[in-house]
């Protein structure tokens, strides 16, 4: 038995021609889900990047113990079991977090693996004068990260400089020289299309872009404040990406095809999250609530003891932690310990439910949980956001070490079961965003797909909470999760505790009458941040004002009405959130 796992990083499912897109050049994809079952309802566990390859290799929920995280020693891999249980595993990736601080022990999991280098901000090539910049360049903030990007694209000239050509070059050139053989395992993983959005010509030609503005192939996370056509500018941008890997995913079907692998080799189509291209006013990810835009992602997934579900659509729910124990069954070994995941067969044979929810969320940001009818968004108690702590042997941010100033006060702790016995870290962890002020939200999403009206159902709420609370018990969640959230560990949960979670705090700004509810907001953050301070200033500014005063007349009246810069830089955090 052979398996490969084709993984794109955020890759779209609203702009996927299987899922209802009609203007995106994606034949590949059209193709692959006539050799495949479709999942309609597949949902990330732990967003974003490494928090979900590490989901892919333990099949654990990540994000209520850590944030960004290396493997850590009382990890659990699938790839590992596969490799001590005789199956070759391989890697062929240009996701560059992987050689990064906090993506150690991920690839060395692997028998072998191969890296491309120059994806993104990777620190490729060493050039001590500043890259060339172009004039039309959208203006960002200028790390080493970027400043490398710009660095890497001046040795990309031509299609096969693309990092993405060369990794599946390499997964392909894998296949090629083992597909006689037996008990493998691939995985092709490919940063793209995630931002920048930086393609060749040929895939730009194919869209009909007249935008002459400044470049914009890496938008800025926010909200969206570029405009109709720059909007449209960048999902072309996006769209150009997305059908140069649909032209390399075509490739790894043909191989299929020319070496008759599919009676006996998994096929797995998966990515990590999506990404926000202007839907809702918002921009990128990690910092608005887990959309469906995010969480909501395509799966593909051909296997071959079920041939017969190939072009069939699925609606049973499931997830990225179910990959994990669906190849421990596919190759008949022991899956990992402490698993959230639950095996697909089932599900993949005949749309059999495996699952009665689907948890999903973002270190320190709301717990969702969906049952397929609802999505269910607990925000924090408070907005400090606290207490929120990492969990973790391994103190890793994305690119550096945790602090020393981040390491004084640690604890060690044990009683989790996925420990083994052993102990870890308990770092008290200091989020920047809180979610506090999205609120708690429930969405019916069979009639509002978009999640563009929240509705009220105490009852529907309870169950959920319900849910979601069962299989945050599952997961082994912390204690202070269910402090920070506010909800009851034990108990009953009925309608009279839901009805609390309504009740937002808004800092003594409600009693400004001529506010607009994005005004109240952005006062309550601007009072909440300023620790006071504003409020008497923004309570004088409202009352000059003849018509109502929106979020937005008050991050443009920040500067007058704040003259410390301190307290003015404080008091523009509110425009993340509005």
């Amino acid at each position: 038995m052979r398996a490969i796992l084709m993984l794109f990083d955020t890759l779209n499912r609203l702009y996927l021609p299987p899922y209802g897109c009609e203007w995106t050049k994606a034949p590949s994809f059209e193709a692959l889900s006539e050799r495949t079952a479709v999942f309609d309802n597949f949902y990330a566990g732990s967003l974003p990047c490494m928090p979900a390859r590490r989901e892919l290799h333990t099949g654990r929920y990540n994000f209520l113990h850590s944030s960004w995280s290396p493997m850590n020693p009382f990890d659990d891999s699938i790839i590992e079991r596969m490799r001590n249980n005789g199956i070759y595993t391989h890697i062929a990736t240009d996701h560059f977090h992987y050689w990064e601080d906090g993506g150690s022990g991920y690839l060395t999991k692997f028998s072998s693996h191969e890296i491309v280098r120059g994806q993104q901000g990777d620190p490729w090539k060493g050039q001590v004068e500043p890259p060339y910049f172009p004039p039309t360049l959208s203006k960002r903030s200028v790390t080493d990260n970027w400043r490398h990007d710009w660095i890497n694209r001046s040795f990309i000239k031509r299609e096969e400089d693309m990092p993405q050509y060369k990794t599946m070059e390499n997964g392909l050139d894998f296949i090629e020289r083992n597909h006689e053989s037996d008990n493998w395992f691939l995985q092709i993983e490919c940063f793209d299309p995630h931002e920048p959005f930086f393609s060749q010509d040929k895939w730009k030609e194919l869209y009909d872009d007249k935008y002459s503005g400044k470049n914009l192939d890496w938008p800025d996370y926010g909200r969206n404040h570029y405009g109709k056509e720059a909007t449209e500018h960048v999902r072309y941008e996006y769209a150009a990406l997305l059908s140069m890997c649909d032209h390399y995913l075509g490739k790894l079907l043909d191989a299929m095809d020319r070496h008759s692998m599919w009676d006996d080799t998994m096929l797995i189509v998966a990515t990590d999250h999506g990404f926000m291209l202007g839907e809702k006013d918002w921009m990128g990810k990690n910092i608005q609530p887990m959309y469906q835009e995010l969480a909501h992602i395509p799966f593909f997934i051909h296997d071959p003891r079920h041939s017969e579900a190939d072009g069939k659509r699925r609606s049973a729910l499931a997830q990225t932690v179910d990959i994990v124990p669906t190849l421990a069954s596919f190759f008949g070994i022991e899956p990992p310990a402490c698993m959230d995941g639950k095996d697909m067969e089932k599900a993949i044979a005949s749309d059999d439910a495996i699952r009665s929810g689907a948890l999903f969320g973002i270190f320190g940001g709301h717990v969702n949980v969906t049952d397929g009818r609802y999505v269910y968004m607990h925000a924090p108690a408070a907005p400090d956001n606290q207490p929120l702590y990492e969990y973790t042997l391994m103190p890793m941010h994305m690119r550096s070490p945790f602090s020393l100033s981040e390491l004084k006060d640690i604890e060690l702790c044990g009683g989790f079961s996925f420990l083994k016995g052993a102990k870890t870290m308990r770092i008290k962890a200091h989020d920047g965003i809180s979610p506090y002020w999205y609120g708690t939200r429930l969405y019916d999403i069979k009639q509002d797909p978009e999640e563009l009206s929240p509705i009220r159902s105490d009852k529907e709420e309870a169950r959920l909470l319900t849910l979601m609370r069962d299989l945050m018990k599952e997961n082994e969640a912390p204690s202070d999760q269910y402090e920070r959230l506010g909800i009851p560990e034990d108990g009953e949960i009925d309608e009279g505790i839901i009805a609390g979670y309504h009740q937002m705090d808004y800092q003594g700004c409600g009693e400004i009458g001529n506010l607009t509810e994005d005004g109240r907001l952005a006062a309550a953050v601007m009072t909440y941040e300023t620790e006071g301070e504003a409020l008497p200033l923004i309570r004088e500014f409202a009352s000059k004002k003849k018509d109502k005063v929106s979020g937005q007349d008050l991050l443009s009246a920040a500067p007058q009405l704040f003259a410390d810069g301190k307290q003015l830089s404080k008091a523009m955090k509110a425009e993340l959130y509005i």
